[in-house]
């Protein structure tokens, strides 16, 4: 499991008429690392706003807000 950083998003237009894609880059505490998102971005962007530690699981390409360690 790797700590968000910063994270950037980037909308690509697709062929005509298609809704283009969004995406969002995530900089990481070892690099960077892209995903394409399927979720509500003003959820996902309240999400990052309002709270102080994310981090990604890589493997199960998984964004966890809020982690708190075991007995804490």
């Amino acid at each position: 499991m790797r700590q968000l950083s910063h994270h950037q998003f980037s909308w690509v237009a697709g062929e005509p008429a298609a809704r283009g894609t969004l995406t969002m880059q995530l900089v990481l505490d070892e690099g960077a690392w892209e995903e394409v998102l399927t979720v509500d971005v003003d959820v996902l962007q309240d999400l990052l706003s309002s709270t102080p530690t994310v981090h990604y699981d890589v493997s199960r390409r998984t964004l966890m807000f809020g982690v708190t360690a075991a007995g804490t």
